[in-house]
């Protein structure tokens, strides 16, 4: 059984006991989170697919971490013009642990 949701402006597949890194979520260690956008819901013998969301699918689960991504660098340079400029940027994020995907009929 997985689902497809969208969290922060991007898709994820999520899936029962899996662990998620999503854009930050406000919410201390331990909360309990919901994503109500879901794309697609699938149970081994049926794919639901939502236009654009399905009503009755909610993915539930709860934040183990908040944390900060690995630095990456944007250096920008122009030749010959004596132009460059570095700038460092880590990305914040909250991992979700998935509880369950629960359908409502």
């Amino acid at each position: 059984m997985y689902a497809i949701v969208s969290s922060g402006g991007k898709q994820y597949k999520v899936q029962k006991g899996e662990i998620l890194r999503v854009e930050k979520i406000s919410g201390d260690i331990g909360a309990s989170v919901s994503f109500d956008k879901v794309l697609m819901f699938s149970n081994d013998e049926n794919v639901n697919i939502g236009q654009p969301v399905l009503e009755n699918v909610a993915v539930n689960g709860h934040i183990v971490e908040q944390g900060k991504a690995k630095k990456i660098i944007v250096f920008k340079y122009k030749r010959r013009k004596g132009y460059r400029r570095k700038q460092g940027h880590r990305q914040q994020y909250t991992a979700v642990k998935i509880d369950n995907i629960a359908q409502n009929s």
